[in-house]
C-alpha cells in the first residue's frame, strides 16, 4: 500500500517556517500543529533566514560594477568613432 506525500504551498511553508522562527512554540508542538515533520520545519526555517539575509545585501555594489561598465563602453564607442572617422578620410583619399 502506497502513502501519498503531502505538498505544501509556498504560503503554507512561509506560515511555518514564520512560527518556527518566532520560537513560541517547540518544534515538537509546531509539528504537531501542522502535521509536518520537525526535519522539515527545521529546513524551511534555514531556508526562510537564508533567504531574509540574503535580501540585505548591499545593492550599491553592483550599481558601482554598472556605472564602471557603462563607462568603459562608452570609452569604447568614442574611441571606434574616431578610428571610423580616420578610415572614411583614408578610402575617400585613397578611391579619388
Amino acid at each position: 500500500m502506497s502513502v501519498k506525500r503531502l505538498s505544501f504551498s509556498a504560503a503554507e511553508k512561509f506560515k511555518v517556517a514564520l512560527e518556527a522562527i518566532r520560537s513560541e512554540l517547540t518544534i515538537a508542538e509546531i509539528s504537531a500543529k501542522y502535521g509536518v515533520h520537525a526535519t522539515q520545519i527545521s529546513k524551511w526555517k534555514k531556508q526562510a533566514l537564508d533567504y531574509l539575509a540574503a535580501s540585505f545585501v548591499d545593492k550599491k555594489k553592483p550599481q558601482d560594477n554598472h556605472k564602471k561598465e557603462l563607462a568603459e563602453l562608452y570609452q569604447q564607442i568614442g574611441q571606434l568613432k574616431v578610428e571610423n572617422d580616420f578610415f572614411k578620410k583614408k578610402c575617400d583619399l585613397f578611391f579619388r
